[in-house]
């Protein structure tokens, strides 16, 4: 069994972790196959309600594809060894950004070209104060291929995303937090407690819910305002006949009107 990343289930959250610390968890085929595996395991299991995603040490999250070995292949002239690794690593990044349980990155240090890209297709992410960020595929003399410069666009807007994609410069995790590109910065050591923090305040809400809102928002990106809302709408009527439902109105009327709101307990040291 490969340990190019790890994965620990704990209070219902499933953890994984990049785990090539010899190449600061740069992604390679077994990489990213054994994320897959273990993404499919995890959607499988009605256990699991949330995953977070960071890397092995405190040096990087992820510095991108494995340029060693995608070089060989260039060398080698396998021109369908090269297709395929940007099939599959296309494949990794919109198994992400459409995965029906929130996937939240806790990036722990860099974050550069396809580790980028994982960041930009998760649903939420969490930066360390000592994360940094880069997309420099334009040094290396090609675009990038795992859906930079589809989804830095769409988060980021087009100008400031082709700035960043044409001169290939590092920034900071404030820098990524004003472009949209993770949700919170917060100190280092408190990375992960962060992450969990986050994970918990969203499982303890409907899994329909938060599986229904997920598919509106991640199809709809790609249509109109009019079809996402027909996108929208099918989901409320997904849920409708639900006990998920019909226990959080209950529970919501069942409230007395002086009653405190509900508090937002640990979390609310980070955000």
């Amino acid at each position: 069994m490969s340990n190019t990343v790890l994965m620990q289930i704990s209070e219902g959250i499933a953890l994984l972790t990049l785990n090539r610390p010899e190449k600061l968890n740069a992604l390679n085929y077994e990489l990213i196959d054994r994320l897959m595996s273990l993404l499919d395991q995890i959607e499988a299991n009605d256990g699991v309600g949330a995953v977070i995603i960071t890397g092995t040490g405190d040096r990087a999250f992820s510095a991108g594809g494995d340029i060693h070995e995608f070089s060989e292949s260039v060398a080698k002239g396998v021109n369908p060894a090269v297709r395929d690794f940007v099939r599959r690593g296309q494949g990794l990044t919109a198994r992400l950004e459409a995965f029906p349980k929130p996937v939240i990155a806790a990036v722990n240090g860099l974050a550069y070209g396809g580790g980028c890209e994982i960041t930009e297709a998760v649903h939420l992410a969490v930066a360390s104060d000592r994360a940094r960020f880069a997309k420099p595929e334009i040094k290396l003399g090609m675009p990038p291929t795992f859906g930079g410069t589809q989804r830095l666009p769409r988060l980021a807007g087009r100008k400031r995303a082709l700035e960043l994609l044409l001169t290939g410069e590092d920034f900071l995790a404030d820098r990524a937090l004003e472009l949209g590109l993770v949700n919170h910065v917060v100190a280092h050591e408190e990375l992960m407690s962060a992450a969990r923090d986050l994970a918990k305040r969203i499982m303890g809400y409907s899994p329909l819910a938060v599986r229904s809102i997920i598919t509106a928002v991640t199809r709809g990106l790609n249509m109109s305002i009019a079809e996402g809302l027909l996108v929208e709408s099918e989901q409320f009527a997904q849920m409708v006949p639900t006990d998920d439902l019909a226990d959080a109105l209950a529970a919501w009327t069942g409230r007395r009107l002086h009653d405190d709101p509900p508090r937002r307990g640990l979390f609310s040291r980070y955000f």
